[in-house]
């Protein structure tokens, strides 16, 4: 089964949730700050240095994969926000809503599948991106999953 998505759904999900990632550092950071006081308060029980030493690195993991995820993101932001406008461009093209416009793809690739309406296309693209031709293709599989 193949996916499609709209530019609606393109639109709507360049913007990534990393709620669960700020939590965790926020609550590491607690963490360290718990630790260090009570290590200040009992310094001969190295247990809390110690804890405080783990904690502190389990924050600067977790703020090293947070920092690996943002530049993902923003490099799959930026290869998104290159299809919404090639989507805008079939639909103005082909004289049809851009709702009736749909890809397999959420960057914009050469050989990605293009569905305007119910017809689907091939894409060509030049290697700068600024120009396409699509060929009438056929798809194996009838069945879609469209992501709106």
């Amino acid at each position: 089964m193949m996916t499609f998505y709209s530019v609606s759904y393109l639109t709507a999900h360049q913007q990534m949730n990393q709620l669960f990632n700020y939590l965790a550092m926020a609550i590491f950071v607690l963490l360290v700050i718990i630790t260090s006081v009570l290590y200040y308060r009992h310094r001969l029980i190295t247990r809390y240095r110690d804890l405080g030493i783990i904690f502190f690195l389990l924050l600067l993991l977790t703020i090293g994969m947070q920092v690996t995820k943002i530049e993902r993101n923003n490099t799959q932001q930026a290869q998104t926000a290159e299809m919404i406008p090639f989507m805008k461009s079939v639909a103005r093209d082909h004289g049809v809503a851009t709702e009736d416009v749909s890809v397999n793809s959420t960057t914009l690739d050469d050989g990605i599948i293009v569905r305007i309406k119910r017809a689907d296309y091939r894409v060509n693209l030049s290697p700068n991106h600024d120009n396409y031709t699509l060929t009438r293709a056929h798809v194996v599989n009838h069945q879609v999953n469209l992501l709106k």
